[in-house]
């Protein structure tokens, strides 16, 4: 007889602060929701929001680059940090794999263990990694100060029937009936208990909750960073992933009531999400404007490359390709397609310093100086 597969059941209440916490994140988001931002003013939240994302999740990790640095990385190309090359890869890559979560949001879809495997390659390797495999040892969270074991995860063995538990009670009808914040909560949670990889848990375990988030509905139109807030007050963070005294995943962790890490989990996502809501607000004071068919109907990579036009006047193909994690010739490729479906036009024709900027009739439509800077 086959063995019935691993279930998991996550233990937790409704508690009186929980409840708060959905009602206020419901009301922030209805407000964004129907809160008419001009399409640059939006695409400037949106590229500010993804900095601060990857600036403040790498560095919870221990990155060493200030949020201006990190910019620069993503938006510089070329830049170079002497002695920091890993902790400028790691921001590159958690900018792509962010990207990349957005995408497969927007795609809709159900997450896989497959999708989780790639994710964690984009995080550890970049945009062209192979799906991670997990762990095949064990490993050990320790006090970086003291050394004392801080967590013991499940042993290796007992990882890839845990990781599709939780892949089977994401999709499931038990999560089904639940508040999407609460799934994305519970399974950011799982996800670092397991810790089904040597290194690169946090980060893709934060970046789990962002795509459940976005594909529930939730993504606030990316105007958050969830992991800018983890980061602002790192050991409640951390204190609150702890929901058993013993360190030993298998001495009482694996139920442990998970109520607290839900409250704290589900206040951070209300902050986060009424600072949003001001800053779309803010924004909005800039006037009704109705966005143009070509920008209104603009594909995920576009939106990027918008982004970017949100701070200057003129993108090179070079820089499109390191926001995008794409090769300068696939760059050069995507923006000849959108010089053709008129958003953007040819600034600079020349072969070495060809750039692009937004294309006159745009202009008007896009709530910032810099890119109503040129006048053509």
């Amino acid at each position: 007889m086959v063995p019935a597969p691993l279930a998991w059941r996550p233990r937790y209440a409704f508690s009186p602060a929980v409840v708060r916490s959905l009602l206020e994140v419901e009301a922030a988001r209805a407000v964004v929701e129907h809160t008419p931002v001009p399409p640059g003013a939006a695409e400037e939240l949106r590229h500010r929001a993804r900095l601060r994302s990857t600036h403040y999740s790498t560095r919870i990790e221990g990155n060493r680059l200030t949020l201006d640095e990190a910019a620069a990385v993503i938006e510089g190309g070329r830049l170079r940090f002497h002695g920091r090359e890993r902790d400028i890869h790691e921001v590159r890559h958690y900018w792509h794999a962010l990207l990349r979560v957005e995408e497969w949001a927007a795609q809709g879809g159900p997450l896989t263990e497959e999708r989780l495997r790639r994710l964690h390659g984009l995080v550890e390797r970049g945009p062209r990694a192979r799906p991670t495999p997990y762990r095949d040892g064990q490993n050990a969270i320790r006090d970086a100060g003291t050394g004392l074991l801080v967590y013991l995860p499940p042993e290796a063995h007992d990882v890839p029937e845990l990781m599709a538990a939780l892949v089977r009670w994401v999709e499931g009808e038990d999560a089904a009936q639940l508040p999407v914040p609460m799934v994305a909560g519970l399974a950011h949670y799982q996800f670092v208990t397991i810790h089904p990889y040597y290194d690169g848990n946090g980060r893709t375990a934060r970046l789990l909750a962002t795509f459940l988030l976005h594909r529930g509905g939730y993504g606030l139109n990316g105007f958050f960073s969830l992991e800018e807030h983890h980061a602002r007050d790192l050991q409640a963070y951390y204190d609150s992933l702890v929901t058993h005294p013993h360190h030993n995943y298998y001495e009482g962790r694996a139920d442990a009531d998970l109520t607290p890490w839900l409250e704290y989990f589900l206040h951070t996502l209300a902050t986060v999400f009424t600072a949003a809501q001001e800053e779309a607000l803010a924004a909005a004071q800039q006037g009704r404007i109705v966005k143009p068919e070509a920008i209104r109907n603009l594909e995920p990579r576009a939106r990027v490359a918008l982004g970017l036009l949100a701070n200057r006047e003129r993108i090179t193909a070079h820089e499109v390709a390191v926001a995008l994690g794409l090769s300068d010739r696939m760059a050069r490729v995507l923006l000849h397609k959108w010089v053709e479906d008129g958003w953007l036009e040819v600034a600079d024709s020349s072969r070495r310093a060809r750039a692009y900027r937004l294309s006159a009739i745009y202009r008007q439509f896009i709530g910032n100086s810099s890119a109503a800077g040129e006048a053509g």
